[in-house]
């Protein structure tokens, strides 16, 4: 590999340094570098003084005999202070053929730098041969050691206890709505934590926060720009993305997330990453070169085997990362290891997880190594983990998924209960095994309720407005066709298709919206809710907005006081949830009765203790859960259909019922502040059509 030789404003010593651990580790005296690459017959590392100088002040030849152990390329240069920005040229073959992308003119970006800057950054030159030395990416020192946690750790809240709110952090305050003095970043978000405390969420699974390429072009529409928006094509896996900090520029990326961690938990909220390991950024044989690819390719993806220049694509995007290869996998938990010892993160979710599974002939395995491994780290033991339980190539694992405590995205229960609320008859078997925990799906699995996170809506597919006001997806904005995004939603427009001034079709999808709502926080199992469904938040029909860094996907601030008696009812709704144990259980019922008489649940149709499991018509259902411990029974009714019904409520020894929640109601009487709850005289109450009703016994 030719030396290219730079004047240098500062010539730093340079000494033989050690292979571990990987990345730039600063210290007292310097800076250790550190670099894997098995099939590499040269590598340089080059030095710049500011993240938008265009030529290196150094550039260091790593020579193998000295700096070299094994496959660790390593060099420490002594002197050298955090804050400065550096990048590799790894030389090698470039048989591709052969499975090598080796390009001695391309410059890389450390996979484990912990901040990155994309000031001079051109996508398309790193897609094509040649020297790019001028719009490439520039990875920076960092150094985690200082910084004054004030005694934060995680807070290791029970995963039975918890509430997840999903949240996209540039989404989240970028709207002019916002008020806030830096939008769409880490530092946006703490002023909003008021708000996520007031609804009483325990947990925000943050969407990918992970560098990625917000400067992509996908294509224009009507004269707007649309790029990589929901950021789920990563490009550093230990790097906060830059767009969402204020300074990067001066390796600030660490402390501004940290910043924001530790103000959520002083708030007693959790933090729970989304990651996308299943395929990075790099894409298939035309993406751009810019890290793994150009450092040994043949190594961290999968290539076809009868021709290696090509991608297996188990992903839908492009590439797929070979996660139980010794070395990917040994970054994947390595990663997630940094992120909860040095950024205190509590938890993550694992975009298309199923990857994780497959060998590196892309067969599904037994025992992969990265599941298990990230299952048993000691680091991460009482980490949160959550699996999408599936992958765009069809392997679909829930209930299945390998490891004992992965929890899944419970797809089944998004689809039964949408079903079901929507009006569809003879599923209400389906519906109560998924209030009950999903148990058919997870029990025989030696699992438990808390391996089921349930959900109606997510960042992908229509929020939860929408879900209620559309029936068919309106993607035009997208500038695909209509194509993209999936086209069976389970959703009904209550009438009329989008946005409408009826007042009652809109009374009507308020009263879905709280069914929905209540529904998820009486089941057992994990809840999830999605940024802004809250109040509202629509995306007038698109059911894919990956590529809307604009109001369509972003939070609008002014639906809170718009909407805040639907604000109010969720609120009270995760605060009945958290009051009473029952309804977040951490073990499936077994059948054991209380002391008047009740057992931990009964499954109730019009008449009591009648299910209408075999009944084709049957859009109703009712379950009473006994208390234990002094905890106060409840007993639900849930109708569907379209009319009023009267239904029998069970007769509770030395208590009266009193109606805690009616979704037919008008606020405030939909929900009963904790006290004034309405007393129940009769043994029967007329439920209204397409509304739930709550009763406790006190």
């Amino acid at each position: 590999m030719a030396l290219i030789v730079y004047p240098p404003k500062t010539a730093y010593k340079i000494e033989k340094g050690h292979p571990h651990p990987l990345g730039a580790i600063p210290d007292e005296n310097g800076v250790n570098f550190s670099i894997f690459s098995e099939h590499a017959t040269g590598i340089e590392l080059l030095l710049f003084d500011e993240h938008d100088d265009p030529e290196p002040i150094q550039v260091i030849q790593l020579d193998p005999d000295v700096n070299k152990t094994f496959h660790f390329w390593h060099v420490y240069v002594s002197g050298l202070q955090p804050g400065m920005h550096y990048a590799y040229r790894v030389d090698g073959s470039s048989d591709r053929n052969g499975g090598h992308r080796f390009d001695k003119n391309k410059l890389l970006i450390d996979p484990y730098a912990k901040g990155n800057n994309k000031t001079l950054w051109q996508r398309m030159n790193a897609c094509l041969p040649g020297d790019n030395l001028t719009t490439s990416m520039r990875s920076v020192v960092i150094d985690t050691s200082e910084y004054d946690w004030e005694g934060d750790r995680p807070l290791n809240r029970p995963m039975s206890e918890t509430i997840i709110y999903e949240m996209h952090i540039g989404g989240f305050t970028k709207s002019p709505t916002s008020s806030v003095k830096h939008p769409g970043t880490f530092a946006g978000a703490i002023e909003k934590i008021p708000y996520l405390k007031e609804l009483g969420v325990t947990a925000v699974e943050l969407m990918p926060v992970f560098e990625f390429d917000d400067t992509e072009i996908l294509r224009d529409v009507d004269g707007k720009p649309l790029k990589n928006y929901w950021g789920y094509s990563t490009m550093s896996y230990f790097a906060p993305h830059t767009g969402y900090c204020v300074n990067p520029q001066i390796g600030n990326h660490v402390r501004e997330f940290r910043d924001m961690v530790k103000a959520l938990h002083q708030a007693g909220i959790e933090v729970i990453l989304d990651v996308v390991f299943n395929h990075t950024d790099e894409g298939n044989h035309q993406g751009p070169v810019f890290c793994f690819k150009g450092i040994d390719n043949s190594i961290y993806y999968y290539l076809v085997a009868g021709d290696k220049q090509y991608y297996y694509d188990y992903t839908g995007c492009g590439n797929t990362f070979n996660c139980n290869h010794p070395i990917p996998e040994k970054l994947i938990v390595e990663s997630l290891e940094y992120w909860v010892k040095e950024l205190h993160i509590d938890g993550f979710r694992f975009d298309e997880g199923s990857v994780l599974s497959r060998g590196q002939d892309g067969v599904p395995l037994q025992y992969p190594p990265a599941i298990w491994n990230i299952e048993l780290s000691e680091t991460l033991a009482d980490t949160k983990i959550i699996a999408e339980a599936w992958d765009a190539a069809g392997l679909y694992q829930i209930g299945y998924f390998p490891g004992y405590r992965w929890a899944e995205w419970n797809g089944r229960y998004r689809d039964d209960i949408r079903r079901f609320v929507k009006g569809e008859s003879g599923i209400v078997g389906a519906v109560a095994a998924r209030i009950a925990g999903s148990a058919d799906l997870y029990q025989n699995h030696g699992h438990l309720p808390i391996n089921s996170v349930n959900f109606i809506t997510a960042h992908d597919g229509f929020t939860l407005n929408d879900l209620v006001s559309y029936n068919q997806k309106h993607n035009e904005a997208n500038g695909e066709g209509n194509r993209d995004g999936i086209d069976e939603n389970l959703s009904w427009n209550c009438g009329v298709e989008g946005e409408t001034s009826d007042r009652w079709v809109e009374d009507l999808r308020d009263r879905q919206i709280k069914n929905f709502a209540a529904i998820l926080l009486l089941s057992q199992g994990v809840p999830m809710i999605v940024m802004g469904d809250e109040v509202r938040r629509t995306q007038k029909g698109n059911n894919n907005a990956y590529c809307q860094d604009n109001e369509l996907g972003w939070f609008d601030w002014n639906l809170v006081e718009k909407n805040s008696k639907l604000f109010r009812f969720w609120k009270l709704t995760i605060d009945f949830r958290l009051r009473h144990s029952n309804l977040h259980r951490s073990r499936y019922f077994t059948g054991s009765v209380n002391q008047r008489g009740l057992a931990d649940i009964s499954w109730h149709g019009c008449q009591l203790y009648s299910p209408g499991w075999n009944d084709p018509n049957a859009r109703v259902l009712a379950f009473t859960l006994g208390g234990f411990n002094e905890e106060a029974d409840i007993h639900v009714m849930l109708n569907m259909y379209w009319e009023e019904l009267e239904f029998e409520i069970p007769a509770v020894a030395g208590k009266q019922w009193y109606r805690a929640i009616d979704t037919a109601q008008n606020s405030p009487l939909d929900i009963a502040e904790p006290g004034k709850e309405t007393l129940v005289t009769s043994n029967t109450y007329f439920v209204q059509g397409r509304s739930v009703v709550v009763l406790i016994s006190q």
